[in-house]
């Protein structure tokens, strides 16, 4: 199989959901069982209801920028109890922990520079129906788990197994 010759999935999320912590199981299965023909990019869709989702968009991007985009998202996605009572000290605190230069996060979270990246996702995301997290898109098709994640990973499965077939 060619690398990337999959449908890209697009994780739609916000950092401080507990539901998105529970979908990355299924992220994690999907890169494992098609490693890296399967393209998966964070999108940041962050809540209201959540207060520190926006920084934690923000911090994200700064990692990915740093090369360690994943590794702290998956270490964030563990602590969204954490994040919702400990705010930017625990995005900092996950920053340390997985290698990223934790004064030049600190200094993107104060000069903003990653906001036209989480706004311009969120737009999007309301322009394609976007409602709630996890939401996914594959293959032109939204998939909500906002409501109920149960048979989102075999439909994603179904989706790019089509995409190999044509």
């Amino acid at each position: 199989m060619i690398d990337g010759s999959l449908p890209r999935l697009e994780f739609w999320c916000d950092l401080q959901c507990p539901d998105c912590h529970t979908a990355l199981d299924d992220v994690r299965a999907l890169r494992a069982q098609y490693g890296d023909a399967l393209s998966v990019e964070l999108r940041h869709f962050p809540l209201e209801k959540h207060k520190h989702a926006y920084a934690a968009a923000e911090a994200a991007e700064e990692a990915f920028a740093q090369g360690l985009g994943w590794p702290f998202v998956e270490a964030l996605l563990a602590r969204t109890a954490a994040l919702a009572s400990g705010g930017q000290q625990v995005l900092l605190d996950v920053a340390r922990e997985v290698g990223v230069d934790v004064e030049e996060l600190d200094t993107a979270l104060i000069d903003g520079r990653h906001m036209l990246t989480v706004d311009a996702d969120q737009a999007e995301g309301k322009a394609i129906g976007v409602q709630g997290t996890p939401t996914y898109v594959i293959g032109g098709e939204r998939l909500d788990g906002g409501q109920s994640q149960d048979g989102l990973r075999a439909r994603i499965v179904a989706v790019i197994e089509a995409a190999k077939a044509s």
